[in-house]
């Protein structure tokens, strides 16, 4: 099953609603968004229930989960990438956080802010949460952890490097406003080979690959890492984790390319979906 949040026009206004993305053809549920949706009991059958249809050509796709309570971000968890970056093989997942106003949709704007001059790419899957009872989830064994992840969606964690390494810690490179697309949609886990998929993941910039990988490199994987965050903090329906991403940034080419505006950012994941964003610079403040 795959689920978005659409952006829909009537001639009222415009609106999001949570659809049933089938084929060429959006079936609306009684949600405003995905994140509405898995926050009610028994979602799947919710999200199976039929509804008005609507073409999906033309219809613009909001962020999965538009206001997720955490997007909790994995660095560090590809070996080709901790390699590229010069660092050891870490013993545990190196986490930091991304807010809910840094999130834009599928093909929205990534806006590169004025103060950065190292705009870089982070192509990566993202698990998100939701149980069948859409109960918040803490200190998961592995059985409910596997049963918390409701599907799989895209995400690229635009970065603002010579902001994240201003410092040790890394949040102040990774939350800027309106830099990180997710979506286009959410895809179940039955679709893509079970909540330990091995799927393809590419980001292009300007129609050259960039990266180039496959989650099965991922050090810590999607059940691990619901497992270790719930230990610390309980996960809320329709929380994000992005779970790292592959070698291939711009940071750690020789010499370095960053993002400078005007580029188009493509990010995809077998099976899952693809964004196309394109890159604006942020007018000076």
């Amino acid at each position: 099953m795959k689920l978005a949040t659409a952006r829909l026009q009537s001639s009222t206004g415009s609106r999001t609603a949570a659809v049933r993305v089938e084929g060429d053809t959006l079936v609306e549920l009684p949600f405003t968004d995905v994140g509405a949706l898995l926050a009610t009991p028994g979602w799947q059958a919710a999200a199976a229930q039929d509804g008005p249809t609507h073409s999906a050509d033309g219809v613009r796709f909001a962020p999965v989960v538009p206001r997720p309570s955490k997007v909790v971000c994995v660095g560090l968890n590809y070996k080709n990438h901790i390699q590229e970056m010069g660092r050891d093989l870490p013993e545990h997942p190196t986490l930091f956080a991304k807010f809910a106003d840094s999130l834009v949709g599928a093909t929205d704007d990534v806006v590169r802010p004025a103060e950065t001059t190292e705009f870089d790419w982070e192509v990566e899957l993202a698990v998100v949460v939701g149980t069948p009872d859409a109960t918040p989830v803490r200190r998961a064994d592995e059985d409910t952890a596997t049963a918390a992840i409701a599907g799989f969606t895209v995400l690229n964690d635009v970065t603002c490097r010579d902001w994240q390494f201003r410092t040790r810690e890394w949040l102040q490179g990774k939350s800027w406003d309106s830099t990180t697309p997710l979506g286009p949609w959410l895809v179940t886990p039955d679709e893509v080979g079970g909540t330990r998929p091995a799927l393809k993941v590419t980001c292009s910039v300007d129609g050259v690959v960039m990266q180039s990988d496959t989650t099965g490199d991922l050090l810590f994987d999607p059940v691990d890492l619901v497992r270790y965050v719930s230990t610390m903090i309980r996960l809320n329906p329709g929380d994000v984790i992005a779970t790292g991403t592959p070698g291939g940034v711009g940071h750690a080419r020789k010499p370095a390319v960053y993002l400078t505006g005007g580029e188009v950012l493509v990010t995809e994941i077998e099976g899952i979906g693809r964004l196309e964003n394109h890159v604006a610079s942020e007018t000076q403040p």
